[in-house]
């Protein structure tokens, strides 16, 4: 606990109702039973004070610790700077493990993996998520010397990381995610390609190609390119780079899997290159590592840099403010370094030899709705560069602060820094750019870089009763337009944008831009002018409408490369077997869905159910419910005398509904479904109307497996996934797929 004491006029922190909620499940302590102890209020001091306390180290610190933890303190709360959640989890407490981001070395032999394996498990126990590259790995089918034995190849290695991870939750919050990545001239890159090719399939990785320059050269004159066998060195094999091309676009246009990252680009920004080449990244693609590296990460909100100039004209950026934001953060995460206990010692040692900390931003759709700037200009873009260079050059000169103060990171001398007199610097990098799905939420501000994913949109409450929630900045413009009503935003909220709804002022509709409303190109020149002055790399998705075709796929990904960025990520609305961006009025055709992906789970020999009897206007309908895991797996529906028609239909009910739930439909919305079908003899029971069969089967599936919590009958069904956890949907971005209403996150 903290050992700085609390001051006693400490003002509490106002919360949005999305962050209580987070904040309860996610980050306040409980106790061993789960009931929760710690008020957001104490959360936030005892993060503050923790990291406030390693400044009592240094003698020439220009702060007390106990003056820092009101900064920090106020700096978290007022929302203008957050820490990555394993240090607003673990701060202050017995595990203390405070970074997010790790990469974990596989050696090519049995100890070295299964040892990976293991800190892997380790890592994501703590809390963080690991990245490997498999490229060291032998090929599949190559000789195993010291067995005479054939190798397996990197892919049935990589499922056995993916599995070991399921049974682990980070924290206990969400399970663990991890990155993958295979070289391009690795032997096996055609089956690592298409590891994914069926839906579900190693759920708990991102995976990512590793690209070269010579390979990239390779495919702009259609030539062949080597593969090389990575225990030998010796060249094996050669494929032809513009097809090699064109079957990785088509994955990506399939499923967004894979990704792309570029390995020569990567190590050219590699500030200890005499530690060894970077091989790969952390699970979003945002922190590229050394094996044994790991990195802490911060988001500034943008949002709260916004100034009005004189009279209320002349919006702008207030630059003195966004100053002592940097400067403050980049103080926190360099304590955070200290404070942090790792899990393995070989991370102890690498994260202290170079000290690296990653601040980026957040809020950056919300600064651009008050300045008026839409968010696929090349007003925005230009704007991008600023700021980011901005922050760049005022995290360098907190570093170098730092440093005259603690003295530089311990492998400074050997580093590009070090070589160029450049310095002397505290961290070896200071910038990143990471997701920010669950502090935005926290923030109440849009996630990282990314445009809004919807200007207005339902949320479910517990008191059976919606809650339409707008973007504040688009409510106050319409306000200000005269156009404003509740019956627009509930309208808005069915489709997320106004792109369509010429009825509304044309500067507004400019302004007011969302996810899909924004060409692929403008989401590529953001992330470029950004990744400009970042000395790590961008978490970022270029999002594709579902008519997206192959050949805007091929010109992304060529165009990232072009523009300098560090890896791309692609989604195309609808690719996936089960949709993640969610729209009223989305395009439903998805042509490209494959016959039988659908996986459907085998029944045990053995399972516990209970059966409800309930009366319908039929007759009295008799409703198994066996479970697996405390959720509904199968349903049997019977009615009347065998042999009628009613039964017939009861019966028929029962295995579609069995059907879906073992294909892995949620409860949620097979209620939204069923309920509110009507039929032609309704009947009371107790204070419910059961209006027929289907009806009977939602209610008591909303009754027992949704808690009370309220779902609409009769809506038409988005193509979309929803959240395991509240039953909202999910939503796809920055690298993740992350619940708006709960910040319920996964990867893979």
């Amino acid at each position: 606990m903290p050992k700085l004491k609390m001051p006693a006029r400490l003002p509490e922190p106002i919360i949005n109702e999305n962050a209580k909620i987070v904040l309860e499940r996610r980050y306040q302590r409980k106790d061993t039973e789960g009931h929760v102890y710690e008020t957001p209020k104490e959360l936030f001091w005892r993060v503050a004070s923790a990291i406030a306390e390693e400044e009592g180290k240094y003698e020439g610190s220009s702060y007390k610790p106990a003056a820092l933890a009101r900064e920090f303190y106020d700096l978290m709360t007022s929302y203008r700077f957050l820490p990555n959640s394993p240090t607003l989890m673990n701060a202050g407490t017995g595990l203390g493990q405070l970074a997010a981001c790790f990469v974990l070395p596989v050696g090519d032999s049995i100890e070295d993996i299964f040892d990976a394996v293991k800190h892997a498990a380790m890592i994501h126990k703590s809390g963080g998520g690991t990245g490997f590259s498999f490229s060291r790995l032998r090929a599949k089918d190559s000789v195993v010397g010291s067995t005479g034995g054939v190798a397996s190849g990197p892919l049935s290695f990589l499922r056995i990381f993916n599995c070991a991870t399921e049974q682990i939750k980070q924290g206990g919050t969400r399970r663990g995610a991890n990155m993958g990545i295979l070289r391009v001239d690795h032997p096996d890159i055609m089956e690592f390609i298409k590891a994914k090719e069926r839906d579900g399939e190693l759920n708990n990785f991102n995976l990512s190609i590793g690209l070269t320059e010579a390979f990239m050269r390779a495919v702009e004159k259609k030539k062949d390119y080597d593969l090389i066998a990575p225990d030998s060195g010796e060249k094996i094999d050669s494929l032809n780079a513009r097809d090699v091309f064109n079957i990785l676009v088509q994955k990506a246009w399939e499923s967004g899997d894979p990704g792309i990252v570029f390995l020569d680009r990567i190590n050219r920004d590699n500030p200890t290159p005499a530690q060894g080449e970077i091989e790969s990244t952390n699970p979003c693609g945002e922190q590229p590592l050394l094996p044994y590296e790991a990195c802490n990460l911060g988001s500034i909100n943008l949002g709260k840099c916004y100034a009005k100039g004189q009279n209320g004209h002349d919006a702008e950026i207030d630059w003195e403010e966004l100053k002592r934001i940097v400067h403050l953060s980049a103080r926190f995460l360099d304590n955070v370094i200290d404070a942090s206990i790792y899990p393995l010692p070989q991370i102890t040692e690498t994260v202290g030899k170079n000290r690296k900390i990653g601040l980026g931003v957040m809020g950056w759709a919300d600064l651009l709705y008050q300045l008026k700037v839409p968010y696929n200009s090349q007003t925005a873009v230009d704007l991008a560069e600023r700021v980011m260079k901005f922050v760049h050059d005022e995290a360098r000169s907190a570093s170098k602060k730092l440093a005259a103060e603690r003295g530089a990171f311990p492998a400074y001398d050997e580093s590009v820094f070090g070589e160029a007199n450049l310095g002397p610097y505290r961290n070896a990098t200071t910038t990143t750019i990471a997701p920010t799905g669950t502090l935005s939420i926290i923030g109440g501000c849009s996630s990282g870089v990314e445009p809004l994913f919807a200007l207005s949109f339902v949320r479910n409450v517990m008191d059976n009763d919606k809650l339409v929630e707008t973007n504040p900045f688009f409510e106050a413009a319409v306000k200000e337009a005269d156009a404003y009503s509740s019956k627009l935003m509930e309208e808005i909220a069915k489709v997320g944008s106004i792109r369509k709804m010429e009825h509304l002022p044309e500067e507004v509709r400019r302004v007011f831009v969302t996810s899909m409303d924004v060409e692929p190109i403008w989401h590529l020149k953001m992330q470029a002018a950004f990744q400009k002055y970042t000395d790590n790399a961008v978490s970022k998705t270029v999002n594709l409408p579902s008519g997206a075709t192959k050949e805007d796929i091929w010109d992304i990904y060529w165009r990232a490369y072009e523009y300098g960025c560090k890896g791309v990520t692609v989604y195309r609305d609808g690719s996936k077997t089960s949709q993640v961006l969610c729209t009223g009025d989305g395009d439903k055709k998805q042509d490209d869905k494959k016959a039988g992906l659908s996986v459907v789970k085998d029944r045990p020999d053995v399972i516990y159910g209970f059966t409800q009897k309930i009366a319908t206007g039929l007759g009295m309908l008799f409703l198994t419910v066996n479970e697996m895991d405390g959720k509904p797996f199968e349903v049997f529906a019977t009615i009347g005398k065998s042999g009628g028609s009613i039964t017939a239909k009861a019966e028929a009910i029962g295995r579609l509904v069995s059907l879906a739930l073992r294909s892995g439909v949620g409860v949620r919305e097979i209620v939204q479904q069923l309920k509110g079908i009507g039929g032609e003899n309704p009947k009371f029971m107790k204070k419910h109307l059961v209006k027929s069969i289907p009806d009977a089967i939602a209610y008591v599936f909303e009754s027992r497996y949704l808690q009370g919590d309220h779902v609409d009958g009769n809506v038409a069904a988005l193509n979309c996934e929803l959240c395991p956890e509240c039953g909202e949907p999910l939503v796809f971005e920055e690298g993740c797929h992350i619940c708006k209403s709960c910040a319920y996150t996964k990867c893979g």
